[in-house]
């Protein structure tokens, strides 16, 4: 009992504040944020993949394959269509497969380099820094908003914010538009809408997405990375010490302080005064509102403004870059970042093997699926010359988006008599119920239950020959 567990005394974080009597900006937790505009390699990086990814969001579904819309979720019909691909309820492994991939991706990336998804290639960091734009454009800088939104109503800013709102909504239309047409044919739905012709259904989501679209990118923003989106909350039990995030470098900041630029960096050492000149850019630039210099914070979508804004700062000032910089733990203590590690490496296996079993799912799916569905009124009936009979109604799932010609076998019932059309032609995407019966002799069967096999084969030369069968059973009680 006289162990004793060490204690170790831990300084407490100095937790700075921007003063509000240098700057306009009051610190609040929930007042406005006013998004100043900034300029430099990762501002173009993530303008980059924001046009990427809402050009292929606004593209793809108008793009035609095989005479029809290439990318169509149909739910009333439940079938989602992916080109040449068919997925059906039945499919719904793939979809797991998707997800798991995508979920070891995110965990993937976020050990690696923090939060990036969120700052970069995340819908709503897209759509508001569209939002920001247009204020930026019609309202003017930083500075001008918060001036005008002071002033009070008069035409000036009434037709500046009326442009604004108007910009927001045709925007969050156009999106919800768009959105709304992956579930439904995109050029009948455009046509539709603007002639007043559409269903009651479709209206309501189109307006249900355009009010949220406008909602979450125009007036909440921020409000969804730090409150709403559950990704912020559980992303640190992925971070570790050798993680990539945005951070400012302490010891080379502090002391902080105003000074002037003819005054040499190292003079400014000497009166015990870091890099760090306090300007705040690096707050008014962040699109959640956060001081970076207070450490890592849940709130931070590692989006590299501040990275942009303090390099530049630093430029003009003739100080080396990198005061904030996307950086790691260990790099901030003096050592070298682990970049091959067993946490990393672990999750980049299980993707590895995720992406593999998903592609060994896709490419195992046969594109023709069939189900026997057994008359049980009457199990039986005999004929006019002596024959059981059992009748039978055939689906045949043609998952292609194809139309194939097939012909129907039965396998392993010796003796059998097959009545009904024995070929059948199915639209691609499209089920066909055959009706048909099989007759025998009673004097063949020898049990109440004999198994045999239903198989169907594709005979169109054009394609790539496909074949399925499945197990069904005759039935004779009577023996």
């Amino acid at each position: 009992m006289s162990e004793r567990i060490p204690v170790k005394n831990i300084s407490p974080v100095k937790v700075h504040r921007p003063d509000t009597s240098k700057h306009d900006n009051t610190y609040t937790p929930r007042n406005r944020i006013y998004v100043r505009a900034v300029t430099g390699m990762l501002e173009n990086i993530r303008r980059f993949f924001g046009l990427f990814f809402l050009g292929s969001f606004a593209i793809l579904p108008w793009i035609q394959f095989n005479g029809a819309q290439a990318i169509l979720f149909d739910l009333s019909a439940q079938r989602f269509n992916i080109f040449g691909l068919t997925l059906w309820p039945q499919d719904l492994t793939l979809l797991a497969w998707i997800m798991m991939v995508a979920a070891f991706a995110l965990f993937f990336v976020t050990t690696f380099a923090g939060r990036v998804w969120c700052g970069f290639m995340c819908p709503q960091t897209t759509w508001t820094f569209i939002f920001i734009w247009f204020e930026e454009k019609i309202e003017g800088s930083r500075h001008k908003r918060m001036k005008l939104d002071q002033r009070p109503m008069d035409f000036d800013k009434m037709w500046r914010k009326t442009l604004k709102h108007f910009a927001w909504v045709g925007t969050a239309l156009l999106t919800s538009l768009t959105f709304v047409g992956y579930f439904t044919p995109i050029g009948t739905l455009f046509i539709e809408f603007f002639t007043f012709s559409s269903s009651f259904w479709l209206v309501f989501w189109v307006l249900f997405f355009t009010l949220c679209t406008y909602g979450n990118a125009g007036w909440m923003r921020e409000i969804m990375c730090t409150h709403i989106c559950p990704y912020a909350r559980f992303q640190s039990a992925m971070f570790d010490k050798d993680t990539f995030t945005v951070a400012y470098n302490t010891s080379r900041g502090e002391k902080r302080g105003p000074r002037g630029r003819k005054v040499s960096r190292e003079e400014n050492q000497q009166n015990n005064l870091g890099d760090c000149i306090d300007c705040n850019l690096c707050v008014q630039v962040c699109p959640t509102g956060i001081d970076i210099r207070n450490g890592l914070q849940y709130e931070c979508i590692n989006c590299g403004a501040c990275v942009d804004a303090c390099n530049g700062v630093m430029e003009k000032m003739n100080y080396p870059k990198g005061l904030i910089s996307f950086t790691s733990e260990t790099e901030l203590a003096g050592g070298t970042t682990k970049i091959f590690r067993p946490k990393l490496i672990g999750y980049a296996l299980v993707l590895t093997l995720m992406c593999g079993l998903l592609v060994a799912e896709i490419l195992s799916r046969k594109p023709l699926e069939i189900d026997i569905i057994k008359d049980r009124v009457p199990l039986y009936r005999e004929t006019g010359n002596g024959l059981i009979e059992n009748i039978f109604t055939l689906k045949i799932l043609n998952k292609s988006q194809f139309t194939q010609h097939y012909r129907i076998y039965v396998d392993n019932l010796e003796g059998h008599t097959y009545i009904g059309e024995n070929e059948a032609t199915v639209a691609g995407g499209e089920v066909l119920n055959v009706p048909l019966s099989i007759a025998i002799n009673p004097n063949k069967l020898t049990k109440e239950s004999t198994e045999f096999n239903f198989r169907v084969e594709s005979i169109d030369a054009s394609h790539s020959p496909v074949k399925v069968q499945e197990i069904s059973k005759f039935l004779y009680p009577d023996l």
